[in-house]
């Protein structure tokens, strides 16, 4: 007898860490799998759908302008009842630390259904920082039934808070199972983009490119400005090297980007990027300077040293293998270690050989199988 399955995503960075999954169980005849999108970000998950050709079978669609966490906590265990009655799964898969993925479990964990936490383990020990995503994380850490573990740490994270052992499995991070798939389609012949042509016109490859991305609400301000006088910084001091900044439409980051980095040379300041373009040019890229949890995943495996404009991570295995580095936003320690990668030629391969923590392309089979023996 086939057992149901229900994954949910609403966001971007969830839809390419699901995808993996999604494509192994609908592969997989021992289960009834079904697909539903809470659309918190809607057109920058709906280019992840496509590429990852998945078609979701429930579509919320729950994005309005100007929302909240009070209503969109809200209205997703409220739309998420009549799915959850519909479908009657016998388990439910939500990842990481969304609003999504809290609302979901508890709308999960009403229903009866067993709760699937997929990048489970993962803290700060802050619940303010990140907002709210830390607390999003721990509170679907008390829900969940079976808890799917990037690393040993995040393992042991769980085992701290009395979480049973035999529930927690250490699969890696399904993100590099999504970014192998990916690489290898944006590379193939036929594959055609438009962004990534685009990018063709802009930048000269043969110089060293510097992919920078940043978009935390607590990097807005102050540190958002230091970031951006680093940059103009190596801008000025290395006219060799291409700074491209895809920058998120949140006001709080594109008024001050423009405003201290449009009209210098070198730097090229573009929209934000579909995943194949991003991808393409993450593994085109001589370095990155970013503040998101993915790419310090992601590089490592493209052998792209990272510096993390950031205090603090929930994701310390890449800072004590040395993949990435932790800066904070401090304008000094930015110049100061972009310098040494791009003059260092020792320093810069050093970095970029080594080990990737998070995985090795197959943690949606890890989870499969581990479901698939209860």
């Amino acid at each position: 007898m086939s057992r149901t399955n229900l994954i949910v995503f609403g966001t971007r960075p969830e839809a390419i860490k699901m995808a993996p999954l999604v494509q192994k169980f609908l592969k997989n005849k021992n289960f009834v799998t079904k697909v539903c999108v809470t659309a918190q970000h809607r057109e920058m998950l709906d280019q992840v759908l496509d590429f990852f050709e998945i078609t979701p079978d429930f579509d919320l669609d729950l994005m309005r302008p100007n929302q909240n966490l009070y209503s969109l906590t809200a209205t997703i265990i409220e739309n998420m009842k009549p799915v959850l009655e519909e479908v009657k799964p016998d388990y439910v898969y939500v990842h990481g630390d969304t609003t999504t993925s809290m609302a979901v479990g508890i709308a999960a964990f009403y229903s009866g259904a067993k709760i699937c936490h997929v990048e489970a383990g993962l803290r700060t020990f802050n619940r303010q920082y990140p907002f709210p995503e830390e607390f999003n994380r721990q509170l679907t850490g008390k829900i969940a039934d079976y808890h799917f573990s990037p690393t040993e740490l995040s393992k042991s994270n769980l085992l701290a808070e009395n979480t049973k052992e035999e529930n927690i499995l250490v699969t890696g991070n399904t993100v590099i199972d999504a970014l192998l798939y990916g690489i290898d389609k944006v590379n193939a012949e036929n594959f055609k983009d438009a962004e990534i042509e685009n990018l063709k016109t802009i930048l000269n490859f043969q110089n060293k490119i510097i992919l920078v991305t940043g978009h935390r609400r607590e990097n807005h301000g102050d540190g958002l400005i230091s970031i951006c006088a680093a940059l103009k910084t190596i801008a000025e001091k290395h006219p060799e090297v291409e700074i491209i900044y895809p920058v998120h439409l949140n006001p709080n980051v594109v008024g001050p980007v423009n405003e201290l980095l449009g009209g210098i040379k070198n730097i090229f300041l573009v929209s934000p990027l579909a995943y194949p373009a991003f991808i393409w040019l993450m593994e085109k890229s001589y370095l990155i300077i970013t503040d998101s949890g993915g790419i310090q995943e992601e590089a490592p495996s493209l052998g792209k040293p990272v510096l993390v404009t950031r205090t603090t991570t929930e994701r310390p295995e890449a800072v004590e293998e040395g993949t990435v580095i932790l800066l904070g936003t401090n304008t000094d320690s930015i110049i100061e270690e972009t310098e040494k990668l791009l003059t260092n030629v020792d320093y810069y391969e050093g970095m970029s050989m080594l080990h990737n923590p998070y995985g090795d392309g197959k943690s949606a089979e890890r989870i499969v199988n581990f479901i698939e023996a209860l």
